[in-house]
């Protein structure tokens, strides 16, 4: 049964879509000005992911994934950023996946932070490549040891006829390496390379602040353009 009102003469049963289309929020945490924003994008993302974090806020690592595959149709879902720097953003994940392939025939990607208690969005486009070896290696085995037997588990995205398939090749991996798992050659990281950024700060009236930085130049050391665009 969906939604219901008490109204004079009795309950009235008003329906999900006019509930959810009446759902209101009055944006009124914080603002974004040029004057107060960093010239440079990765330090603005910076200063808000710290905040983020230093909120407690759950899991302010996740991030939203968008790819595209040679059918052009979008597909997106959650990883965890794992580093950041003048490189690009990196996660880590399994190259044969979905998002696997599809970076593989279209290296462009966008990632999204939606920091919901602090009403902020952070967005990041750029192209993707693959981090190092040595970067996945490291980062592999510093990863708890119940988490490095999953990534040989789960043949990711692949239809499979049950969690007990999961179960048995967890158990078997665990067998077969013990402590010492080593990578699997199908998992490591990428790094998105940004050439275009935008901070949105939830403003009063929906009159919302949204600040894009866009690199202006390639080259050895291109420059940012910081512009307000409308919300």
């Amino acid at each position: 049964m969906g939604p219901v009102e008490l109204r004079p003469g009795g309950l009235v049963y008003t329906g999900l879509m006019s509930s959810i289309a009446d759902l209101r929020k009055s944006y009124e945490r914080a603002e974004l000005s040029e004057d107060a924003s960093h010239a440079d994008p990765l330090q603005q993302f910076e200063q808000w992911l710290q905040e983020a974090i230093s909120s407690q806020i759950p899991e302010p690592n996740a991030m939203t994934l968008a790819t595209v595959g040679s059918d052009l149709r979008p597909s997106t879902r959650v990883v965890l950023i794992k580093g950041y720097s003048a490189s690009g953003i990196d996660w880590y994940t399994n190259y044969d996946s979905r998002k696997g392939q599809e970076l593989a025939g279209n290296p462009y990607g966008a990632l999204q932070f939606h920091w919901v208690e602090l009403e902020r969005v952070v967005r990041i486009e750029g192209v993707v490549e693959k981090v190092s070896a040595a970067e996945s290696d490291a980062y592999f085995h510093s990863r708890p040891l119940d988490s490095r037997i999953g990534a040989w588990a789960s043949p990711q995205s692949e239809v499979i006829s049950g969690r007990g398939v999961l179960v048995a090749n967890a158990a078997r991996y665990g067998a077969q390496f013990l402590l010492q798992p080593p990578r699997p050659p199908h998992w490591g990281g990428y790094r998105l390379k940004p050439d275009n950024w935008q901070f949105w700060q939830g403003r009063k009236s929906r009159l919302h602040d949204r600040l894009r930085y866009r690199l202006a130049a390639t080259g050895p050391d291109p420059g940012w353009v910081r512009e307000r665009l409308a919300p």
